[in-house]
């Protein structure tokens, strides 16, 4: 088995996956004031839901996007499973040929989704990713990564709106009814699944002018949410990170 790691500024999605097979997913929140031996109980804990024993995996591969969180993981990994994690950055084998600069700069995240994307989808393809950040990445149609975007997420955003309006409060993220809304929950709501939406298509229809016949797969906690609103989203996957880690560590170790 292959337990993977796709660790985000708010929270960490895990799978485990045996062969092809996603057996199971989960998600805990970032907590930077973890110790390894807690994230390594947590783990724990999930396997036994599952019935599964640790030691049964035998590889580990971290996509991080907080390096602070880099070693206390790749000791949780050491003590709890036995193994050597790998972590997955623009050095490796992507599946895909990185024309980004500094390459090194190239989140882990995007370079999982655009490795998963190719693989399933082929070339060109647009992947956007709606996490703490939305992320755009575009591959071309000979396997190149050759850059994207990058604008504010949908939640950050809600986020620090509510928190400086004092009259404004939570809502819940749902497509709204209609675009005129006669109370101030439903009109946060459609200000900014709307507002979103029409952020998202306006980028990707400049994607798509520099970069025409591409594809556009979604993912990320609210994609499903927004690809309701979206005139230029073909596919939505939310495992998408999850199967790109999973694909890159086929690319680089003998399991083939």
């Amino acid at each position: 088995m292959l337990f993977v790691m796709d660790v985000g500024n708010s929270n960490i999605k895990m799978g485990i996956f045996r062969g092809d097979e996603l057996v199971r997913s989960f998600r805990i929140r970032t907590d930077h004031k973890r110790s390894s031996d807690e994230y390594g109980v947590t783990m724990h804990s999930f396997f036994q839901c599952l019935s599964m024993r640790m030691e049964d995996c035998s590889g580990v591969m971290i996509s991080s996007v907080v390096p602070g969180l880099n070693y206390t993981l790749e000791r949780m990994v050491h003590t709890y499973f036995g193994l050597d994690p790998i972590f997955v950055s623009s050095k490796l084998n992507c599946g895909v040929k990185i024309h980004y600069s500094p390459a090194a700069s190239l989140g882990a995240d995007r370079i999982a989704n655009a490795c998963a994307a190719y693989g399933e989808y082929g070339g060109p393809v647009i992947t956007v990713d709606f996490g703490t950040a939305t992320t755009f990445g575009v591959v071309d149609g000979s396997g190149c990564f050759v850059g994207g975007a990058i604008a504010p997420g949908i939640q950050t955003s809600a986020d620090a709106l509510i928190s400086r309006a004092s009259k404004l409060s939570s809502f819940t993220f749902e497509n709204p009814e209609k675009a005129i809304a006669d109370n101030t929950a439903d009109a946060l709501q459609a200000g900014v699944v709307y507002g979103f939406a029409g952020l998202t298509d306006g980028i990707l229809k400049r994607l798509k002018a520099e970069m025409p016949g591409s594809t556009v797969v979604a993912t990320g906690g609210l994609c499903d949410v927004i690809a309701r609103c979206s005139e230029h989203i073909d596919h939505v996957d939310k495992l998408l990170t999850l199967k790109g880690i999973r694909r890159l560590y086929r690319l680089n170790t003998e399991e083939k």
